[in-house]
Parts: structure tokens; sequence; C-alpha cells
């Protein structure tokens, strides 16, 4: 036995219906007008940037929003802390003082003048702070921690001012001005800003000791702080930028990668003509452009399919129509005046047609059956099913009709399209033999379970089929040279095999040469089909 299996399949592209909206006014709408050769102008439109530059671009106008953001934040953050250590130098300055009074206090000093030139002589002032003692609202010494500035100032006289302006504030930006300002103020601290001395924060503690009211002012300088934050930040506004290049150059290079799948899509776009769908799109990996390339391939190979139906529909076409085309002309071009020799030739002529019709027909359902819809599949009762067909194959000639065997239990296919491919069998079957001959039919089930397969089968006592046949009896146009026999146009057999494809089955033959065959398909038939399988594909 020998069996011929294909499959076919082809997807239409949907063609979207026009509608045609009348107004009351018209408008009369300039259209441009076609180049030579009938090829419409294309439309201008405003050029922009290819998308690996958008790409690149977003990705630096992203990054560098990211750094400003952050440096700005960064820097802010910093500068606060400048402000949080200043504000914590000063407290701790003024706790310190607090225990020295409480513990002099016990020492017996008499007067504010003694009590500041003692604390002052054990001070180590840190940088950017100047500590100030006055008495009575007068400097009488200064402990500066400014770069170049004297540990301290004070007069000859032990600190103690004389009255001459022995003070020496030249460790003290803003001099004595922001110093007699800050003594005169009446809050004990705050912040303030001078083009002398920049930001600076201040607090001052004011006591009495005996008849002397003594002050204690305590000055932060942030200036030299805040510059050191701003040259760190301004480096890492360089590192950032020398970054931002670099970025660059990998957000070019990442975009290329990236968007080359896309220009390959292009390339083969351009690539593809009217007569050559074969280029597709290299797909590798599994992301989303890969997904598109392999979307795209797949767009090809439906187009590919298409096209390369109505191609072999109109070379079947025109092969099988100029034979007969050419007869009928021939035929009326000879048309002869006697009423006999015109009937005969209005038969030769009515049955050219007939075949010619015939041939169109096979050659649409070839065709249909390249389409998804091709097989509609619905729960079917075989035995009914098979009871149609012999029932049917009877008007087909004089035969002696036998159904041998009834396959009996549902089972999922489309009945119509099995109906067919049968009784062409069986059409087959009457071109092979003569008046009288016996031709057998029947239907059963082989197998079990999920592998469960439906064989439809029509056995005649012809000529054979030889085994060189039964390789290729299944295309379109082979006929069987088996004992000189050829008939028909070479479709039926070909129409058979796409309804079994259709189910997923397949077409075969079983013959002797000289003993008849048998022919028959088998479509997949599991004994759970359920009667929702009518979207199972094949």
């Amino acid at each position: 036995m020998t069996e011929t299996t294909t499959a076919a399949m082809m997807t239409d592209a949907p063609t979207l219906p026009i509608d045609v909206i009348d107004s009351p006014a018209p408008r009369q709408i300039d259209r441009p007008a076609p180049r030579s050769g009938g090829e419409p102008l294309r439309t201008l439109r405003p050029r922009t940037l290819p998308a690996r530059w958008r790409i690149t671009l977003w990705i630096i106008l992203s990054t560098l929003i990211t750094l400003v953001a952050v440096g700005l934040m960064g820097r802010s953050i910093f500068l606060a802390s400048v402000e949080q250590t200043a504000n914590t130098e000063i407290e701790q300055e003024a706790a310190e003082f607090t225990r020295f009074a409480e513990d002099a206090a016990a020492g017996g000093y008499s007067s504010a003048t003694a009590l500041l030139s003692e604390y002052l002589a054990r001070q180590s002032v840190h940088e950017d702070e100047v500590v100030v003692t006055a008495v009575d609202g007068a400097p009488i010494a200064i402990a500066s921690g400014r770069t170049g500035a004297p540990d301290s100032a004070a007069s000859d006289t032990g600190g103690r001012a004389t009255g001459d302006g022995d003070v020496d504030f030249s460790g003290v930006p803003g001099g004595e001005a922001l110093v007699a300002a800050l003594l005169a103020d009446d809050a004990r601290s705050g912040a303030t800003e001078s083009s002398e001395s920049g930001p600076l924060r201040w607090g001052r503690l004011d006591f009495t000791a005996g008849e002397q009211q003594g002050s204690v002012l305590i000055v932060q300088y942030t200036q030299d702080a805040r510059d050191q934050v701003d040259a760190a930040f301004t480096t890492i506004a360089w590192v950032a930028l020398i970054g931002l290049l670099l970025s660059s150059g990998v957000a070019w290079l990442v975009a290329g990668q990236i968007l080359a799948p896309v220009r390959e899509v292009y390339r083969v776009a351009r690539d593809i003509s009217e007569h050559d769908l074969t280029a597709r799109v290299p797909v590798e990996g599994t992301d989303d452009i890969a997904a598109v390339a392999a979307t795209f391939n797949g767009m090809l190979d439906r187009l590919e399919t298409v096209h390369a139906t109505q191609q072999r529909f109109v070379d079947d076409a025109g092969h099988e129509l100029r034979t007969p085309i050419t007869i009928v002309r021939g035929q009326l071009e000879l048309l002869s005046e006697d009423p006999e020799e015109r009937a005969e030739t209005l038969r030769l002529v009515s049955g050219e047609l007939d075949r010619m019709s015939r041939i169109v027909t096979d050659l649409l359902v070839l065709a249909r059956a390249e389409q998804p819809d091709f097989v509609r599949i619905a729960n079917c009762e075989v035995s009914t099913l098979t009871l149609d067909i012999e029932a049917k194959a009877q008007a087909l000639g004089d035969r002696r009709w036998q159904l041998m065997e009834i396959a009996e239990g549902p089972t999922a296919l489309d009945p119509q399209r099995v109906t067919q491919a049968a009784l062409q069998l069986a059409a087959n079957a009457m071109q092979v033999t003569e008046p009288g001959d016996r031709i057998e039919l029947g239907s059963r089930f082989d197998g079990g379970g999920a592998d469960r397969r439906l064989r439809v089968w029509v056995r005649d006592t012809g000529p054979g089929v030889a085994a060189a046949d039964a390789e290729r009896i299944f295309e379109r146009f082979a006929r069987g040279d088996s004992a000189g026999v050829r008939r028909g146009s070479g479709l039926g057999l070909a129409i058979v095999r796409a309804i079994a494809d259709g189910h997923g089955g397949s077409a075969w033959v079983d013959s002797v040469l000289g003993e008849g065959a048998t022919f028959g398909l088998d479509i997949p038939a599991p004994s759970d089909a359920v009667a929702g399988t009518a979207e199972r594909k094949a």
C-alpha cells in the first residue's frame, strides 16, 4: 500500500469596505498630478531625526535631568549640613562657657573682666570661629581661628580694653563694626551676611559679675565651608559631564543594536519585489524586537502563500483551458451549414465547455482549500454519513454499489467535505469500470483513544495503479498511465488530498496492477472528541 500525504495552508488578507458619505455641498479637492507611468506623487512630510538619534537624545536628556536634579539636591543637603555644623559649634561653645561660669562662681572671681580673661586664656578656637569677650558692651579680647589671625588678640594689659582702641580686630572678618553690631543686637543669636564676612552664624551669652555686665560673642563663618562644597560639586559636575559623554556613546551603540532588526525589516521590505517574496528577516533572541521580526516573517509567509496560490491558479487555468478553448475556436471556425454537421459541432463545443466549467470549478476548490476556513469541523454521526455517501453514489451511474462496512459513533469532521471526497473517489472508480461492475465502499475506525482514525474508502475492479503512478497520482494534473487509461482533468485526487490535509489526515491508494485499486482518506477521530471541536485546527 502506498500513501501520499501533503498539507497546505493559506490566510486571506481581509478586504476593508470603503464607505462613501455624500455631503450636500461637496468640496472640490485638488489632487496631485500623477507622474509619468501612472505613479502618484508622494506627500512630502517634514523630516524628523532618525530613530537612533531620537533614542540617544532622549537617553542623554533624561540622564542630564537626573544628574542636575541629584546635584542640586546634594548641594542643598551639604549646605544645610554646613549651617547645622555651625549651629552645633555655637551651642557647644555656649555650653562650655556656662560650665566654666558655674565653676568660676565657686572660685570667687570678683569681676567679669577677670572671669572672661581666664576663660579666653583656656580656649582653643576652631577654624572659621571667632570668640569675642566684652565688658559693659566694650570688647576686651578676641580669640580667632581664622587663617593668618592670632589665636588671641588682646591688649598688653591682660585683655582689658584701655579705651585707646588697642583690641586687634584683624582676625575678625567684618571688623569692629560687625562686633559692635552683634553686641548691640537685641537678639541673642542669628544669621547674617555681609560683603566682607560672607554668611555667618552667631550667638551671645550675657551675664553679670559684681557690678560689671559681661558678654561672650561666638561667631561661626560658613563661607569657606560653602566654598568647599561648591568646589567639590564643581569637580563632581565635570566628572558627571565626562560620564554623560560616555553614556551618550553607549546609548548610541545600544540604540544601534536595538534598531538593527528594524533596519533588517526595512532592508527586506525594500528588497521584496512582485516576483520575489523569499527574503526573510533574521530572528535572534526572544525579545520584543525579535517578536516583531518573527511577526513580519509570518506576514511574508502568508503573502508568499497567497501569491503562490494565485500564480498557481493562473498557471493551472491557462494550462488546462488552452486546449478546450483551441478546440472550441477551431470547431466554430469550421462550422458547416449542414444541419447534421452543425449539431455534431455544437455537441463537441458543449462538451468542451462543460469540461472547462468542471476544470474551473475544481481549480476554485483547490484554491479555496488553502484558506483556513476550507474545512469546518463539527460533530457528526459516521454511520449516517456513510449511508448518505452510499445513497449519493448510487446516482452516479450503472454500477453494482456495495456497502461493505460502516463505522458507528460520533466524531469531529466536516461532513460536506468528506462526502465530496468520497463521491470524487466514487466518480473516479466509475471512470475505470464498465456498467455492471462492482464498486465497494465503506468506513471504519482504526486504533483507539486519542490515536483513533476514521478511514473512508472506495474499491474498484479497474486496471489498478502502477507503483510509479501511486507516488504522484494525488498531485495536480497528474493522470495515471496504467493500462493506457488517461481520463479526467487530473484534479479530482488533488481535491481529495486537499480535503484530507484540511482535516489533518492523509489520502492514500492501495493497488495491485491489473487487480483494481482501493482509494481512501484517513482522518483523525479521537474517541474523546466533543462538540466544542469546531475551532480545532488541522
